[in-house]
């Protein structure tokens, strides 16, 4: 069985656990992630490889991590991710990525990314729930971080957060590639 073909049963297994312990119908979790009655079907039957975007809203509108959504194993307060078991979500051909290296519930989600952008490269994201904050810290090049359509340079070495509950991309318009750690820490659903 592929990689691929695990985690989309893991997903399949935890939105419909997540969603089960939730209290949540079909039609209340698509409504509260803003997809279709039948993409959660999809998902939770294994049928379908969701995009990012579509597996950031359904955590969101559950109030759980994506990292709780594709591995949910209760083990040891502490919990050491190898490097080569850190998830790539998203990447380009030009060489652009991002990887999910760690995540928790604390007290609602909380993870840590690794990104890479090329030049002439971006990555959009929807509006998170109220109260989400995202932090960055860019280790090479410049991020051109655009938040609810003001834009904001941040060098290497340089630090930023931002509230994300607006449309924010992150950029790179600069001609080297850029790479940066962020932290999403999402409030639990109430």
């Amino acid at each position: 069985m592929s990689d691929l073909d695990l985690l989309t049963q893991s997903l399949a297994r935890n939105v419909k656990r997540w969603r089960n312990e939730r209290g949540f119908t079909l039609d209340a979790l698509a409504a509260r992630a803003g997809v279709s009655r039948g993409m959660l079907i999809q998902i939770e039957q294994a049928r379908t490889n969701p995009s990012i975007g579509t597996v950031v809203k359904v955590g969101d509108a559950l109030g759980v991590s994506i990292t709780t959504l594709l591995d949910y194993e209760q083990g040891p307060k502490v919990r050491v991710v190898p490097a080569e078991q850190a998830v790539r979500l998203w990447h380009t051909d030009a060489g652009s990525y991002n990887r999910l290296l760690a995540g928790t519930e604390a007290p609602g989600p909380l993870e840590m990314w690794d990104w890479r952008l090329m030049p002439g490269e971006s990555s959009p994201s929807d509006p998170h729930p109220a109260g989400t904050v995202e932090l960055v810290h860019v280790t090479a090049g410049e991020l051109t971080l655009t938040v609810d359509g003001a834009e904001h340079r941040v060098p290497a070495g340089a630090s930023a957060s931002f509230e994300a509950n607006v449309p924010h991309v992150y950029g790179n318009t600069g001609r080297v590639p850029m790479e940066m750690i962020t932290a999403v820490s999402v409030p639990p659903v109430r």
